[in-house]
């Protein structure tokens, strides 16, 4: 298993480094929309709306184990829905008209979800395909649009900093756990965790953090250790909370798409919630 984790944890870092230098690269050059030249994000576009429909589809099989009637394809509309509304308003939108978006595909996909789950004419089980279609629509649409606002505002290699740096932490944490761990984090959640595994952890997010700000993120190593312990700690809260999901479903992984990790959710899991904490940290680090 660690083998496989190593190779497949290479080639994705890998896949995640090109696709962040073509984005990079695309950026400026002239193309036939808007106002003739690519904006930033188009290449970040299409890989978080592939994300975004690939957790959305085994979050519908969570709920599926668990006897609750859903949709793939519903439950992807609704992550791609969450997905616009955050990461494509436009800048000139106002508050209030931004507000108004992303309510607006809030109730839509509301309704929508509603009328497929009662297309039977049967009442029963409405509420938890609701709740379904709208966990996709915030956990896997608005919290990945965050990755195009942090994209919009900041250089591509700052958007690979802020995943690298959130992303080590799970890697010092698996280690760390494997040599020294003892002290359970919470059992009955996560009983492969330790408060060793996690000091570990964000000790190496921060050191990434750090060393990351200095080459790709123009912060100062305060921010960027800050910063990289904040998102590891962040990232950690979102496994667990990934880690809930997948114990109300009964499963070990969310999938086994990805072998040495399980499924894409178990990939997903930290940086959809740092995401948002990542794109408002550096907002006010650099007054962006």
């Amino acid at each position: 298993m660690l083998r496989t984790r190593l190779i497949f944890g290479v080639l994705l870092i890998a896949t995640l480094v090109g696709a962040i230098w073509l984005d990079d690269t695309i950026e400026g050059l002239k193309w036939p929309f808007g106002d003739g030249t690519a904006p930033p994000g188009v290449v970040a576009a299409v890989v978080v709306a592939f994300l975004s429909a690939m957790g959305s589809i085994e979050l519908c099989a969570m709920y599926r184990a668990k006897g609750i009637v859903s949709s793939p394809v519903l439950m992807a509309l609704s992550g791609w829905a969450g997905l616009v509304v955050c990461g494509f308003v436009p800048s000139s939108s106002m508050g209030v008209e931004a507000v108004g978006m992303a309510g607006s595909a809030a109730l839509a996909v509301l309704v929508s979800s509603m009328v497929y789950s009662a297309r039977n004419e049967r009442p029963e089980g409405v509420v938890a395909s609701t709740g379904a279609a709208l966990l996709a629509f915030v956990y896997l649409g608005m919290a990945l649009g965050f990755v195009l606002l942090v994209r919009r505002e900041h250089e591509a290699w700052m958007l690979l900093w802020v995943l690298v740096t959130t992303k080590s932490c799970d890697i010092g944490a698996y280690f760390t756990g494997r040599l020294i761990g003892r002290t359970k984090l919470i059992e009955w959640l996560s009983p492969g965790k330790t408060w060793e595994g996690l000091a570990g952890g964000l000790v190496l997010s921060g050191v990434v953090g750090g060393f990351g700000s200095q080459w790709a993120s123009q912060l100062s190593l305060a921010w960027g250790v800050g910063i990289g312990v904040a998102l590891g700690l962040v990232g950690q809260v979102g496994d667990l909370l990934a880690s809930l999901l997948k114990r109300d479903a009964g499963l070990k992984d969310s999938g086994s798409g990805l072998p040495g990790f399980g499924g894409w959710l178990d990939v997903l899991d930290s940086p959809l919630l740092a995401m948002p904490v990542a794109y408002w940290l550096l907002k006010f680090a650099t007054g962006s």
